[in-house]
């Protein structure tokens, strides 16, 4: 609900609960003098070392270090938001909430309406794979282990094939089509005469809030024949993919129970996850995990562990994760990372092995700095002097993202070890690698292929991976060609790096399908470049589900590809002719990405280290605030030097 909430309010609801009352209820006190003691509830101990004080109006946890009132103990054990604490805590209190504005109370109006509807709409779809039409979709799922209790649970449904078998339905109970539109139920395009239902012959998985309220669907496709075999609702005023984790609102309570939250990467593994006994799991929408998703998962526990598929998709998925990490990790919040066996997903690792198989791979996640590590050194060549400067400027390069002062240091000295144990002595030079930079490497073992000292930094410390080449899943390394342009400038005309990423998706939109994830979680800032993105994500969403969309584009969408035309670099425009060697094509839209990517992070930083230096003109944010300006420096000063380069094998890469 859209409101404020008032001092005196919240002073009110305090007065009349007692923090004893609040916490009581999770947590067995006993008298202690003038205040109460119990077990912690944030860590499993044998001694008490939680206590309550109810004329102070907070509680205290020596073991955790935590600390608050009743709201505050609500969001911590229970994961709610601190209007939904407010809410339930001045029902339990009788305290009246102040009303809110006409406009508010419109808007929730509004809001509430889209709510019922889809429930309908699930209720509509749980009913159809109970009937005879559902019979092969109730196959399906037993086929995949989701009997009776996972459907009821996650109230799976079928929707029907017929075009218009949901909006009759919807129609009969008095809902009328712009209300299933605005919900995002039906499909509404300049070439659909009728709009018709978006979800059709599918598995339904509903989406909910954190209040349990269903917002959107995901639908997984029962033929074979499908563009998509999984398709989700759009974006609507109820749904954000890039805010909401799948089953979040069941997760949440287990997630704190047991101080730890898993994420994996669909729907089915999440079922298959909570029926094998942790409930505590949760799923991105298809999307890569976003900034607000990892909020969500460190308000549940300290360090989510990723469950990932051990294929280069999965690990692929893992290294993005990190880099939207980086940045926000502080000391005691990070990820942990549990790659799968190649060619298992948790469904099937849940299926053959049980829960017994599950823990164990849960057990077995490695710390971020080992994958961070993982991925810049394993298919690092270290044959030249070069390679290992590039590899070492690489690697901190990363660690400047992190903005927390201390947590970095740490990084530096860590990856400074590890680097003195993978490369030979470099030019005599000595020093500390956590203590500044510009220092060498001390003496250390080197055997090319071997990785960190023949050693895998996991925390059981067995046998490493090789140091090797991985052609289809290198990382994606930025070309200076597409670093001339400065970093962040987003001038009227339009950023040539956003141009050059929507326009080569344009010309060839197969590639979409393979990067609509990286496109759709980037952030722009060029107004045409949104705008067409926006246009490409429409209609690869509407590809998957139906007829292929026109190929002419809105009147409004072409002018800005137009206009984006005019800035992008002539030596890059080979790359939207239609014959052009597709190869070639998705190496440099890789490069941009990357490029993009990694622009973005240390524009966020610099913004990050010019407030704190504001806050604080220590030595240490000088230091923060010039180490990402040199960043930025040489991300830009790289396409200066090799430009001509560039230029000379522009030829070569054209058909």
């Amino acid at each position: 609900m859209i409101m404020r909430f008032p001092p005196s309010i919240l002073e009110e609801i305090r007065a009349r609960l007692p923090v004893t009352a609040v916490v009581g209820r999770r947590v067995r006190l006993t008298k202690a003098g003038r205040e109460w003691k119990g077990l912690s509830p944030f860590n499993a101990e044998k001694t008490p070392s939680f206590y309550v004080n109810d004329h102070k109006g907070f509680y205290h946890c020596f073991s955790s270090g935590k600390h608050g009132d009743i709201f505050t103990f609500l969001m911590e054990t229970e994961g709610v938001s601190f209007p939904e604490a407010v809410e339930r805590l001045a029902a339990d209190a009788g305290v009246t909430l102040p009303k809110v504005s006409e406009e508010a109370r419109a808007e929730e109006e509004r809001r509430r309406g889209l709510h019922e509807i889809m429930d309908m709409a699930a209720r509509f779809f749980e009913a159809n794979l109970a009937k005879k039409e559902g019979a092969q979709a109730s196959r399906y799922l037993d086929g995949r282990g989701l009997g009776r209790e996972a459907r009821e649970r996650f109230r799976l449904g079928y929707a029907l094939p017929d075009r218009f078998a949901l909006r009759e339905h919807l129609a009969a109970q008095g809902v009328d089509a712009d209300a299933m539109i605005e919900a995002g139920l039906l499909v509404n395009r300049e070439d659909v005469a009728v709009p018709h239902d978006r979800f059709r012959d599918r598995i339904m998985f509903p989406i909910t809030d954190v209040r349990g309220r269903v917002i959107a669907f995901g639908g997984r496709a029962m033929s074979a024949d499908a563009p998509a075999k999984y398709l989700n609702s759009s974006e609507t005023p109820l749904f954000h993919k890039g805010h909401v984790l799948y089953n979040h609102q069941a997760a949440r309570k287990a997630a704190h129970d047991k101080s730890s939250v898993v994420v994996v990467e669909g729907y089915v593994d999440v079922i298959a996850m909570t029926m094998a006994g942790f409930p505590h799991t949760v799923a991105p929408l298809g999307t890569a995990l976003t900034e607000d998703q990892l909020n969500l998962l460190w308000r549940m526990a300290p360090e989510p562990i990723l469950c990932f598929d051990g294929d280069g998709a999965g690990r692929r998925a893992a290294y993005r994760a990190i880099d939207v990490a980086l940045p926000h990790l502080v000391a005691g919040q990070s990820l942990r990372f549990a790659l799968l066996p190649e060619g298992q997903d948790p469904d099937d690792l849940a299926r053959s092995g049980g829960a017994s198989a599950i823990a164990k791979v849960l057990d077995n996640a490695q710390p971020l700095v080992d994958l961070l590590w993982m991925r810049e050194v394993e298919v690092a060549s270290l044959d030249t002097p070069e390679r290992r400067a590039a590899l070492e400027k690489r690697l901190f390069g990363l660690l400047a993202g992190i903005r927390d002062e201390d947590l970095r240091r740490h990084y530096r000295a860590e990856i400074g070890e590890r680097l003195r144990q993978l490369l030979p002595q470099s030019g005599g030079r000595r020093g500390n690698y956590g203590s500044g930079r510009g220092q060498g490497y001390q003496q250390g073992s080197f055997q090319q292929g071997a990785g960190y000292g023949g050693q895998n930094f996991g925390r059981n410390g067995r046998g490493g991976r090789d140091a090797r080449q991985r052609p289809g899943n290198a990382p994606l390394r930025a070309s200076p060609s597409l670093a001339r342009h400065p970093l962040f400038a987003a001038t009227s005309a339009g950023a040539p790096r956003e141009a050059l990423i929507v326009l080569t998706l344009l010309a060839h939109p197969e590639l979409m399908h393979r990067y609509g994830e990286d496109v759709t979680s980037l952030d722009f800032v060029n107004a045409d470049a949104l705008r067409l993105r926006a246009c490409l994500i429409d209609r690869e969403a509407l590809a998957m589900d139906g007829p292929k969309p026109s190929s002419s584009l809105p009147q409004e969408v072409a002018l800005a590809a137009e206009r984006l035309r005019v800035v992008v670099r002539h030596g890059d425009v080979w790359a939207f002719d239609r014959d052009a060697e597709l190869s070639a094509v998705e190496e440099i839209l890789r490069q941009a990405l990357t490029l993009h990517r990694r622009a973005f992070t240390l524009h966020s930083e610099l913004k990050a280290a010019e407030r704190a230096l504001a806050d604080d003109e220590s030595e240490a944010n000088l230091a923060w605030l010039t180490e990402v300006r040199t960043q930025l420096t040489s991300l830009d000063g790289a396409e200066a030097d090799r430009e001509a380069a560039k230029k000379m094998s522009t030829s070569r890469n054209r058909p």
